[in-house]
């Protein structure tokens, strides 16, 4: 597994290979695919550090994060997508009393008309 964390972060680096995903989607199928103990796990080892790590993506400019720090930038937008379900929905993966989740598509690169 290739840690491509900030060295400040290296406690964080078993979590590069499940959670430093690139896309919405990725991130959408591993949160629905996950149990509510590994979204704890994850959760609990990157809320201490949140704000540090935020710090460090806060360094550099929109578009030019360097590839040392990239798997950190993908980890928070994991944690972005994983903290409801931990803070709001009782660790659930699903989205409790919503529409089926996977008629969502997400759609990259779109412009606006």
């Amino acid at each position: 597994m290739k840690k491509n964390i900030p060295e400040e972060f290296l406690e964080l680096a078993l979590y590069v290979e499940d959670w430093a995903l690139a896309t919405h989607d990725e991130r959408y199928e591993k949160r629905g695919a996950a149990t509510a103990e590994e979204l704890r796990k994850f959760y609990d080892a990157m809320l201490p550090r949140l704000e540090e790590i935020l710090e460090k993506l806060d360094e550099y400019p929109v578009g030019k994060i360097p590839a040392d720090v990239e798997d950190l930038f993908f980890m928070a937008l994991s944690m972005a997508e994983i903290s409801p379900h931990i803070e709001l929905y009782k660790g659930d993966p699903a989205v409790p009393h919503s529409f089926q989740e996977d008629r969502m598509i997400a759609v990259e690169g779109r412009e606006r008309g």
